[in-house]
């Protein structure tokens, strides 16, 4: 089965590669990923959507993903903390995660045999109350570069981060519904070759 994973993240690479042989990536560019202010569902499943439109499908491909994440501010349930683009930002990101609990939403859209599967998840993170030493830590490592919430709870981060609720995919960059969703098609794939 012949994958293309529109995404330019290294870490949805990477678990796609565990599981599947044949997986190509490539990132999508220019994609407005800028939301009015709603539900971080329905503002993940908008971005997402997007992406979808914004792949170019062809033959190439059997299965094309597109997948995007948003954390969820603690004491906001409509404003959404993305990407940081700066040190600064991230700092403030974290100070808002430090000692508390969140939400962290994916949305995964899978196109095969002609239509889109799609999904919206959310899991719940548990931040200890680290100190600044590790905040800085964190930060000068630049763990935080193109994760959402400043985070990346595989990374550096999980020594202070544990999962409460949900799945561990849906924190890093794809719904567990998804992932399940591509293990069937790839055996009904190999199925049809033998």
């Amino acid at each position: 089965m012949r994958i293309l994973l529109a995404s330019a993240s290294e870490r949805r690479g990477a678990i796609l590669s565990e599981r599947f042989s044949n997986i190509q990536q490539k990132a999508l560019n220019d994609v407005d990923e800028s939301v009015p202010r709603d539900t971080i569902s329905e503002q993940v499943r908008q971005v997402v959507s997007r992406k979808a439109v914004a792949v170019q499908l062809d033959d190439d491909y059997d299965v094309v993903i597109v997948a995007d994440t948003l954390v969820e501010d603690p004491d906001d349930e409509r404003d959404a903390l993305g990407k940081p683009d700066s040190k600064e930002e991230a700092t403030t990101m974290l100070l808002r995660l430090r000692g508390g609990r969140h939400r962290v939403w994916s949305a995964t859209m899978v196109h095969a045999a002609g239509k889109w599967h799609t999904s919206v998840e959310h899991a719940l993170v548990e931040i200890e109350n680290f100190s600044d030493d590790v905040l800085i830590e964190l930060i000068e490592s630049e763990s935080w570069v193109g994760k959402a919430g400043g985070y990346d709870l595989a990374g550096m981060m999980g020594q202070y981060a544990k999962l409460v609720e949900g799945s561990e995919s849906t924190v890093l960059g794809f719904t567990q519904s998804s992932l399940d969703y591509l293990e069937e098609l790839q055996s009904l794939f190999s199925m049809s070759r033998s």
